[in-house]
């Protein structure tokens, strides 16, 4: 991998400051490289310990992610994308699996577009191998955050490996440690600071869909697959190795949930009447039900999200949300690329770049948190509908007939930097005009007759 020395640096008219970067996952590490490609010096603190010095996590954070437009666009930003495109392997179509094992395919987009699957864990390390290579960045991990003292510009870290507490102080402080972070928990003491979360009544664990024998790929490779099941459901995606990380969102409680499935012959039984083509594909998979952690779903909103100029919160930490539309990562890295934007126009005034950072990323975190949770009915339930699926083929002769008019939803949130808040608001009006015309349509060729043609474009008419 190449280093990130080949980068113009856009250095502070004045020495440039020292920055603190809570949190070295994903959005942290790619913070402190946007930040550091400016000139500034960036001391990261994780409590973990590095991952790229163990085998295996072990936080149960191994499930894989969905890499789409906004991400690779960050990513770019720093000049890192090929870097990472040797860890993401391209998915062009969601294929659902039927209780029966037959298939049905929804492709993502057009001319080939393709949401791109990567392992967390994988990203996490080439992301730290780039921090490691750029001379002013400092990583600090096993350094837990005891305390955050925004009076006095400090924060307390606790080594988790002595047992020994440090203070440090910091001049500006960007608090990426995750949907539990102890840096808005020091901001949720402030004055007038609203917060809130929401678990779904599902939990998810992650499960292994074994490569074959040689290496191979045992389901289509290129693509996200989904067994949806009304009430819950399990996704997979590919892995390099040929494997799929699978994983299963199921309820808590009830008739069919984690607190009924007990023993390892429970689940084979269920799995064999519910998933019965995954099965076989599964020879672990009672070892891993029971071993890996069953792990909740939250969606966290706050705000508001900076103190001055002396914190500001990004990624998880300000917006954790449902992961069924893909979107988490690529948020938060749509959060550093927005952040560089503003330095560009604000120049070191980081009262004003933090005060306009809030103002422009909270109603889109909101409004992606809504479209999380309306993507998990999509995919739990809808999906295996065919009245949805042919919905679905006709917003893309819409699409097709009229591209200036018609963007689907789902291509504005993964295929295009159109603001959240905009795409969802859109959404909802597609919503309506579609909820007006699928009476009219009982199959495709419906859609060429002339009373249909009139009715959409009076539709897209009335849309202008």
């Amino acid at each position: 991998m190449s280093t990130l020395s080949a980068f113009p640096d856009s250095v502070p008219s004045s020495q440039p400051e020292p920055l603190t970067v809570m949190g070295g996952g994903l959005v942290g590490t790619l913070a402190a490289l946007y930040l550091a490609r400016r000139g500034y010096p960036v001391d990261i603190y994780d409590r973990r310990s590095d991952p790229r010095r163990i085998s295996k996590t072990t936080e149960g954070r191994s499930i894989n992610l969905a890499l789409s437009d906004r991400g690779w666009r960050a990513l770019e930003g720093v000049g890192i994308s090929e870097q990472i495109r040797p860890v993401a392997i391209p998915m062009y179509q969601r294929v659902m699996h039927d209780q029966q094992g037959r298939l049905t395919y929804q492709p993502y987009g057009k001319d080939n577009q393709a949401i791109y699957s990567v392992s967390r864990d994988g990203l996490n390390r080439a992301l730290l191998d780039l921090t490691e290579a750029e001379s002013r960045i400092s990583l600090h991990f096993n350094q837990k955050c005891q305390l955050v003292d925004l009076h006095n510009r400090n924060v307390v870290l606790r080594d988790t490996l002595t047992g020994q507490e440090e203070t440090r102080p910091f001049r500006h402080l960007f608090g990426v440690d995750g949907a539990y972070s102890a840096v808005r928990s020091a901001m949720q003491k402030t004055e007038r600071f609203d917060y809130s979360q929401q678990y779904l009544d599902y939990g998810y664990k992650e499960l292994t869909i074994e490569a074959g024998a040689d290496g191979t790929w045992l389901l289509e490779k290129n693509a996200l697959h989904i067994w949806p099941r009304g009430q819950y459901m399990m996704i997979a995606l590919p892995n390099l190795d040929g494997s799929f990380n699978c994983t299963l969102f199921f309820p808590y409680e009830g008739a069919k949930s984690f607190a009924t499935l007990q023993t390892g012959t429970e689940v084979r039984a269920f799995f064999a009447e519910v998933f019965p083509d995954a099965l076989p594909l599964m020879p672990e998979l009672e070892k891993d039900f029971f071993q890996n952690p069953t792990s909740s779903l939250v969606t966290i909103r706050c705000y508001p999200w900076s103190v001055a100029d002396e914190v500001l919160l990004l990624g998880d930490a300000s917006h954790a949300i449902v992961p069924f539309y893909g979107q988490g990562m690529n948020a938060g890295f749509e959060d550093c690329s927005v952040l560089d934007d503003l330095l560009d126009q604000y120049g070191s005034d980081w009262q004003t770049i933090f005060a306009e950072f809030q103002r422009l990323r909270k109603p889109n975190a909101d409004a992606m948190a809504d479209l999380a949770v309306y993507n998990f009915e999509e995919m739990r339930d809808r999906v295996a509908d065919p009245r949805f699926l042919l919905r679905k083929k006709i917003e893309s002769k819409i699409s097709a007939q009229y591209p200036d008019q018609w963007v689907p939803l789902y291509t504005q949130v993964t295929f295009s930097s159109t603001p959240y808040a905009d795409a969802w608001a859109n959404g909802q009006r597609q919503e309506q005009v579609m909820q007006r015309l699928m009476p009219h349509i009982q199959n495709e060729a419906d859609y060429d007759q002339p009373a249909v043609q009139t009715l959409v474009q009076q539709e897209l008419a009335s849309m202008a």
